[in-house]
């Protein structure tokens, strides 16, 4: 696949995402695929596997009480790595998460190798999430 196939891939992986659409997500990660969370809470760290990912995201959802959005503001592409640029917000018991961020992501044979998240401030997602 080339630059623009891979940019459409994260973009419609961005469009399952905001709608909770798990089944078009598992159709876009490879089974084996891995993903990096930053910093020490307790969403933080890998999950191996397509499943323990999607698993991951719905985590998300829950522990946000629905709440958690992700703005995305730019795709970056190239023939093995796309970066998403976004702006992410949540809200739950009284604590709010409000950040921008970076997200890498590998693309092998048309689908998501591996992600990895990165933000402006990782301390506040670890105080968010718990």
């Amino acid at each position: 696949m080339g630059t623009q196939e891979n940019v459409e891939l994260i973009r419609r992986g961005y469009e399952a995402f905001d709608a909770g659409d798990m089944d078009t997500l598992r159709e876009l990660f490879a089974e084996d695929a891995v993903w990096y969370g930053p910093g020490t809470g307790a969403l933080s760290g890998t999950k191996q596997g397509r499943e323990a990912i999607l698993a991951y995201f719905g985590e998300l959802a829950t522990r946000s009480n629905g709440t958690f959005k992700v703005t995305l503001q730019e795709l970056i592409g190239g023939d093995n790595h796309v970066v998403g640029l976004q702006h992410n917000h949540a809200e739950n018991n009284g604590k709010t998460l409000d950040t921008d961020g970076a997200l890498t992501f590998q693309v092998r044979d048309g689908k998501v190798a591996e992600g990895r998240e990165y933000y402006n401030d990782t301390a506040q997602g670890d105080a968010f999430w718990g």
